[in-house]
């Protein structure tokens, strides 16, 4: 093998928790619960209350604030509108919360962009920002952060995580273009009277709230009240949560932010995030990353959107080449145009190009499977890194007994429509100790990025833990020189 292993190993933590809605099977169960609470004395609340912060504060930050926002949320199911206690309210957010342990199960294909924030490093370090899928109970998948830096030497350090994990809070967009979302609606095959009715009443900017309102209006007092009325503005208020946005403080450490599932699309997991830095035409640069959100039937490529791993702007991909997984974005556009590689058949390569970083149109074939460790499928693992020589794909082939294995091409700068060079073997197989795992015998990798002339390469063991493995740039350059085009 080309790439060399360098020890390191990410494994999943059980003990990182996080808060997550405990709903009750049904609003009837959750004023039962409630009538029990209601039932208590002052004092059997203040030491049933007194039992769950000793047990739970050390776990986690804000827990009271937590609380009392859960309580908030489940308010309206109260049988009065009398004042509780701030004791009473607290131990209802706490009958009505659990914990997660959103990387319980395992912890996996990553991948790496350089930090946002290079300062106060010595000559030759670079600090990046490594995404994770974490994965938990009922197999749900989320995006994870941990941070690092890397020498001159390509020596890897990763930094401590945090204890805590924090979900934030999540908002829709806060406005909606009528023409964009109009042209989303048609994409999905859903745009009708009903969508012209709703969205004729809207200003050319308008906000999820004035959509509900709108909406709610038609229904009450325009007599929309038909089953076709309901199913259409279903799809448009799911289309809205589809696109919404993340925010964290900057006092929370990168290790703690975590991408939750949100989005009625995604309800069953975020998968796979490929971030790429990618730098516009006029210098500025932001971090974009495609993934998979699952809902339990239907896998559907998303875009995620940020600048400072602080704010997160969450918005479907469109067009009828959104289709299938593994979509990774150019970190810049070419021609003019943005560009990126995709596997709409789950079987081949494909390049595609598109005027608007959201809807995409057409597709061109790129790369077939070719050789025996990747007869069954091929994809990317990542976005093309830029090299003088072209630009570098890390790849992934899938051989005998569904074995995954890390491969590479390259592809020319100025149209990379041609391959103009190809590894004949894989750059990383799975060797003895990384067979084992939740799915044997693959080796993945999300992303990876290029320091002082060596190839970074974090991977993931058989979808349970990651690692890095490092190879000089030019050796693997001049392994691909005697592969025809």
């Amino acid at each position: 093998m080309l790439a060399k292993r360098i020890g390191i190993i990410l494994k999943p933590d059980a003990s990182r928790v996080l808060f997550r809605p405990l709903n009750e099977a049904g609003e009837q169960q959750a004023l039962r619960v409630l009538m029990r609470i209601l039932a208590l004395t002052e004092k059997e609340v203040a030491i049933t209350l007194d039992d769950v912060l000793s047990e739970f504060d050390a776990r986690h930050q804000k827990i009271r604030n937590h609380f009392l926002k859960r309580f908030e949320q489940v308010r309206r199911l109260l049988p009065t509108d009398k004042e509780l206690s701030e004791a009473r309210r607290l131990l209802i957010g706490a009958y009505f919360t659990h914990e997660y342990s959103l990387e319980a199960a395992a912890l996996f294909n990553p991948s790496i962009v350089l930090h946002p924030d290079q300062s106060g490093l010595p000559k030759g370090v670079v600090r990046f920002v490594l995404s994770l899928r974490a994965t938990g109970e009922g197999h749900i998948s989320s995006i994870t952060f941990r941070s690092g830096t890397i020498d001159e030497r390509g020596i890897i350090t990763i930094d401590p995580p945090s204890r805590f994990v924090t979900a934030p809070d999540t908002i829709p967009n806060t406005a909606y273009e009528k023409g964009l979302f109009l042209r989303k609606m048609q994409e999905l095959g859903a745009a009708d009277n009903i969508v012209e009715t709703v969205l004729g009443t809207l200003p050319d900017t308008f906000t999820f709230e004035q959509l509900t309102q709108e909406i709610g209006f038609l229904r009450r007092y325009a007599h929309h009240r038909t089953s076709e009325f309901d199913r259409t503005t279903s799809r448009m208020i799911h289309l809205a949560q589809s696109n919404y946005e993340v925010s964290y403080t900057a006092d929370q450490p990168l290790s703690e932010r975590v991408i939750f599932p949100t989005a009625p699309n995604e309800s069953n997991g975020i998968e796979d995030a490929r971030f790429v830095r990618f730098i516009e035409e006029d210098g500025t640069a932001s971090y974009v990353a495609t993934y998979t959100a699952y809902n339990g039937r239907i896998f559907l490529p998303q875009l995620l959107e940020t600048r400072d791993f602080l704010h997160f702007r969450i918005s479907t991909l469109n067009g009828p080449e959104v289709q299938n997984k593994g979509m990774a974005l150019f970190p810049r556009r070419i021609h003019g145009h943005y560009a990126m590689l995709s596997r709409q058949d789950g079987e081949n390569l494909y390049l595609m190009y598109s005027d608007d970083l959201h809807f995409w149109y057409t597709k061109q074939p790129l790369l077939k499977p070719t050789y025996p460790w990747e007869f069954s499928k091929i994809g990317n693992c990542g976005s093309p890194l830029e090299t003088e020589a072209g630009w570098l794909v890390i790849s992934h082939g899938v051989g005998p007994m569904r074995k995954y294995s890390i491969g590479a091409f390259l592809l020319d700068l100025d149209d990379p429509s041609r391959v103009i060079g190809r590894l004949n073997r894989p750059l990383l197989s799975p060797d003895e100790t990384e067979r084992e795992g939740y799915v044997p015998n693959v080796v993945y990798t999300c992303g990876a990025m290029i320091h002082a002339g060596t190839l970074i390469l974090p991977y993931a063991l058989s979808d349970t833990a990651s690692s890095f493995a490092t190879v000089p740039l030019a050796q693997l350059l001049a392994a691909m020189q005697s592969v025809s085009n």
